[in-house]
């Protein structure tokens, strides 16, 4: 059977920051800390090796696959760093054409640096997927 290998854990937020080599990106993962703690009122936890994540919400799929994610989230990874998404809600696409200079994956978002987007963007983006993920999946 399957197992999620990005669970959460209780390795240490800041510790995984302070890795950062850039300061430069380590500076924008303090801010996004910041940012992503006010705009959704929880604590940051680790998931998994290099996502700090806020939230979780437990998923069931008609296929019978399951298991827990966190709500939204960010990776302060060496190329770009990662912003973690609810995929599945229209309004996400509306938001990111107002987001500024990013690309998408199938459920991440890159950006190279906080001064490349919209904050106000990036706060709608967490709090509409925060709301959708809610909503798809009750506790």
């Amino acid at each position: 059977m399957y197992e999620l290998k990005t669970k959460e854990n209780d390795n240490d937020v800041m510790a995984l920051i302070e890795s950062v080599d850039s300061s430069k990106k380590r500076e924008d993962a303090y801010k996004l800390l910041d940012i992503f703690k006010e705009t959704t009122g929880l604590p940051a936890k680790m998931w998994g090796p290099s996502m700090i994540g806020f939230g979780s919400y437990h998923y069931k799929y008609a296929s019978g696959h399951e298991g827990d994610a966190f709500l939204v989230g960010f990776s302060p990874r060496k190329a770009k760093i990662s912003l973690y998404f609810a995929t599945g809600d229209e309004n996400r696409e509306k938001l990111l054409k107002k987001f500024g200079k990013h690309t998408s994956g199938k459920a991440c978002v890159y950006i190279n640096k906080v001064d490349d987007i919209d904050v106000e963007v990036l706060r709608a983006l967490i709090s509409q997927s925060v709301q959708f993920l809610q909503e798809t999946y009750p506790s």
